[in-house]
């Protein structure tokens, strides 16, 4: 449900490109993501580390320019006036003095030139009169200001063979003037530092991680829901020729698909449910056809033969009862399939058995058969004449196969949280080997009862519509029918 409420929120565009994308393609398109986002962290993190490197070059060129300033002395209070070839001359060595000094920088500029470390001191100063001292590039060069590290401080990129003969620097230098002179000072910043450097490795292999997890897994579950689809297709393959023994994997192979198989497996269990039933209704209405119509047609060749009027009579009622016996298990058969309007209401099982035993009480009475009910009020959801012709033939049955003198037993009460309705006899019984087929009841020899309408296919079919079950045991003698409804 959350998931569906998170689509709805997508614009219809991307909803419809999501949707024609398969379960690979978007893990894929996740691990590509996932990727370019630490790229992009890395050159964020790049940045940031760049700009701290350039703060602390600044730092450094600008204590730089404080030391000079405060060396210079008297010197840098010169005016163009009074500055003279000497004093230049002299500047231009104490530059040189104090541009490779033994502790002025942590780096020397043939470090950096070898190494690409930063750290090394540039220096430039011009007086009014006489010839510039230091490094001449960096007033030539173009300046880009760093307002944000400070005034009068810039970025400068020294071109390869400018400082270094074998690689190009960046410098961040200050520039301000000392009296009459202009100074400029400054720092080489670090072009991979040994933190930048572990970042990058580590960013790097995380983002190889991901993309590499990614695709496994788009890849993993690409098969996994191949091999669910094609064991939920070899089920659906099975049942379509009529084998319902295999079941769909519902956990353990994709759990993506588990409603899916769970639903596959409980239409298989209807349909095997429904081919039982028709099954077992087929073979009901074999047993209950065949010997209506061959007693029917019997009768209807001995009328044609009949000696009297009263004979014919006779014959004539007995092939209608046969063909009424024949109408009724048909109409029973057409109700079920039809579930006659299927319009389902609290029905009580106890007032179900006292009117079984009412509507039977003559029929038994005839033969000595007592027939008694055991019941407490019990209510369920059912079809109310649907459950009367259930009822109505396991008391027929019962009451059919009893022998003279017998009884038969009706008790509904409670069970669980639900309703029990059980009818005791003490006929034949059932063999116990087929107890669970349910088919008809035996027929005794001879011309005896016949099993009422459909039987006991018909009574479990009408059970199983109402959510229940129905069991038989052996009353010894006699068998016990029960019908268990869970509401």
């Amino acid at each position: 449900m959350a998931e569906t409420a998170s689509l709805g929120r997508i614009p219809g565009g991307i909803r419809g490109w999501l949707s024609r994308r398969t379960t690979t393609q978007l893990s894929a398109a996740i691990a590509v993501l996932a990727a370019l986002a630490l790229t992009g962290s890395l050159l964020a993190m790049g940045r940031a580390v760049r700009m701290d490197q350039q703060e602390q070059a600044a730092l450094d060129a600008l204590a730089d320019y404080g030391a000079m300033v405060s060396k210079l002395g008297v010197e840098a209070s010169l005016t163009a006036e009074t500055l003279t070839a000497a004093d230049a001359a002299f500047l231009s060595a104490w530059l040189a003095a104090f541009q490779s000094g033994p502790t002025r920088d942590a780096t020397s500029l043939e470090q950096t030139c070898r190494t690409g470390q930063g750290g090394a001191g540039v220096r430039f100063i011009k007086a009014p009169v006489g010839k510039p001292a230091g490094l001449a590039a960096l007033e030539a060069v173009r300046a880009e200001p760093l307002p944000r590290l400070g005034q009068d401080v810039y970025a400068v990129r020294l071109a390869r063979g400018v400082l270094c003969p074998g690689r190009s620097v960046d410098v961040v230098m200050v520039r301000r003037p000392a009296g009459s002179l202009d100074i400029i000072v400054g720092r080489v910043v670090d072009r991979s530092g040994a933190a930048w450097g572990r970042a990058v490795l580590a960013v790097g292999l995380a983002g190889g991680l991901i993309l590499l997890s990614g695709l496994t897994a788009s890849v993993f579950a690409r098969r996994r829901l191949t091999t669910a689809l094609a064991q939920v297709s070899q089920t659906l393959d099975r049942a379509a020729v009529g084998d319902f023994s295999r079941r769909a994997p519902e956990v353990g192979v994709a759990p993506e698909l588990t409603e899916l198989t769970a639903q596959v497996n409980r239409t298989l269990d209807r349909l095997e449910e429904l081919l039982s039933w028709l099954r077992d209704s087929s073979d009901q209405l074999a047993h209950d056809f065949r010997t209506p119509l061959a007693r029917a047609a019997t009768r209807l060749a001995a009328l044609r033969e009949a000696p009297d009027a009263q004979t014919r009579r006779d014959l004539t009622e007995a092939a209608e009862r046969d063909l009424a016996q024949l109408t009724r298990a048909m109409t029973e058969t057409m109700a079920l399939r039809d579930g006659e309007a299927w319009a389902f209401e609290t029905v009580r099982l106890d007032e179900l058995a006292l009117s079984a035993v009412e509507l039977y009480e003559p029929l038994a009475e005839a033969r000595g058969i007592r027939i008694l009910a055991e019941v407490e009020p019990v209510s369920v959801l059912g079809v109310q004449s649907l459950l009367q012709r259930a009822v109505a033939n396991l008391v027929d049955n019962a009451v059919k196969f009893s022998p003279d003198g017998g009884r038969v037993v009706l008790k509904a009460g409670p069970d669980g949280d639900g309703g029990l309705l059980s009818v005791i006899d003490q006929g034949p019984g059932i063999d116990p080997i087929i107890l669970g087929k349910a088919p008809a009841r035996p027929k005794p020899p001879g011309d005896g009862p016949e099993s009422h309408g459909m039987g006991l296919p018909f009574v479990r079919a009408i059970v199983r519509r109402h959510g229940g079950r129905m069991t038989i045991a052996d009353a010894a003698p006699g068998a016990i029918v029960s019908l268990h409804f869970s509401r």
